[in-house]
Order: structure tokens, then sequence, then C-alpha cells
């Protein structure tokens, strides 16, 4: 398999079918072989019916039910753990990354093992990106990881790199300077954000708030604490 495409589901049944029509026509134009990773994180929505339904009609479509809402980070990594593609790619439920950009992505990825989509003009309420800003500027400085938007779930990886990555929960954030940590490249693009248009956001300051700050610290005392150690030329 050459291309595996994630994509983690909450309450998505609005928007979860027209993205599969824009990331098929996306990806079919590669003509390599690509599987879809759908993962369900506890919907309380129609979204878990809906998977059945379309996976019936389409062969690349693989999709999971998780029994309960674990969380963003343990749907990416069951996606991953499920899939089989040599190149890994991630985006949201919600329709908001652009399918459009998974090319961009893909050519970016010659020499680098990780590429991170930067939202340069997000479509979202001011409160939702006056946090994120914030949040992003604190990470850069302490994670030292010059990354603009690593909440963006708009990336791609090479399996043999993200193999070596130990996911903990909260810690998709910072997959950059993970990646980093283990002495892989990683480059970033401008990507294309679009509003959401149908269901409601799971994102607010109380799950992106004092738990992400300490996830925060647990990154930058594994930066810090990471072994980097080098022998001798002459021995």
């Amino acid at each position: 398999m050459k291309y595996s495409v994630i994509i983690p589901l909450k309450n998505e049944a609005h928007n979860i079918l027209p993205l599969i029509d824009e990331l098929e026509t996306v990806m079919q134009n590669f003509k390599e072989s690509w599987e879809l990773i759908l993962i369900d994180d506890g919907s309380t929505d129609n979204t878990p019916y809906l998977l059945g339904q379309v996976a019936k009609d389409k062969s690349y479509i693989r999709y999971f039910c998780f029994d309960k809402n674990y969380g963003q980070s343990s749907a990416f990594d069951a996606g991953f753990k499920k899939s089989t593609g040599e190149v890994i790619l991630t985006l949201d439920g919600d329709g908001q990354n652009d399918p459009a950009d998974i090319p961009f992505l893909i050519k970016a990825l010659v020499g680098a093992d990780m590429v991170v989509g930067w939202r340069v003009e997000r479509k979202d309420s001011f409160s939702k990106r006056l946090i994120s800003r914030f949040s992003n500027f604190i990470r850069s400085r302490l994670c030292h990881d010059n990354i603009q938007d690593t909440g963006c779930s708009l990336k791609a990886y090479r399996r043999t790199s993200l193999a070596k990555i130990k996911m903990f929960d909260g810690l998709h954030r910072f997959l950059p300077a993970l990646f980093m940590m283990e002495g892989f490249i990683v480059k970033q693009i401008p990507v294309n954000h679009r509003p959401r248009l149908l269901g409601k956001s799971n994102y607010n300051f109380f799950n992106r708030g004092f738990g992400t700050f300490i996830d925060l610290l647990a990154v930058v005392w594994m930066c810090k604490k990471s072994l980097h150690f080098r022998f001798k030329d002459d021995i």
C-alpha cells in the first residue's frame, strides 16, 4: 500500500460523506494504491451508521469504532496501527482541512520525514484563533521546533519514521517536536483552511487549556532529557 489516509471522527455525520467524495477525487489522481482509515471516537450521532453504509460501496475504506470517546490522540494512534501505507496522511473530519492540499504535502515529503500543514488564514472564530495563536507561540519557544501551527491535523508522515514515535494521550499536538527529538526532518507548508459549515466543533478552552499546558511541560522535559551522544571518529 502506498498511501494511508487517516481521519478521526466524533459526531461528524453531516460532514464525512462529502469529505470522502472530495478525498476520493484527489487520491485517485495519484494512480497508486491507497486506503482510507476512519476512526470513530465514540460518536453519539449517526456517524457510525454512515461509516458502515459507505464502506459497503467503497473497497478502499476501513472503519473502526471505539466503545467510548478516548480523544484524538487515541484515534490517531489507532489509525496509525491499522494503516498499511508507506506514506501516512491525516486530516480532520469536519471538512475544514482541504483534501486538495494533499498533493503539496506529498511533494514536500521528499527529503523529509514529516510535513505539517500551516493554516495561514484560519476560518475560525476570533476566540479560537486567539487561543491557538497563544498556544503555538508558547509551544514553539519552549520546544524550539519553529512550527507555526502544530494543531493543524493536515500532515504527512513516513511510516518508517512514525513507527519510532511513542504516542501518549494529548501529545498528537506535539508530534513535530517528538519527530525532531528523534533527529527526523520536519517541514511545514501553508495550506488552505475552510469554515465549518455543519456540525459543532469539539474544540474549546476547557479541553485545550490547563491539560495541554501540562502536556507541553512533559514534552519539554522529554526534549531536554533525550539522549544525543556521538562516538569519537578515531575509534
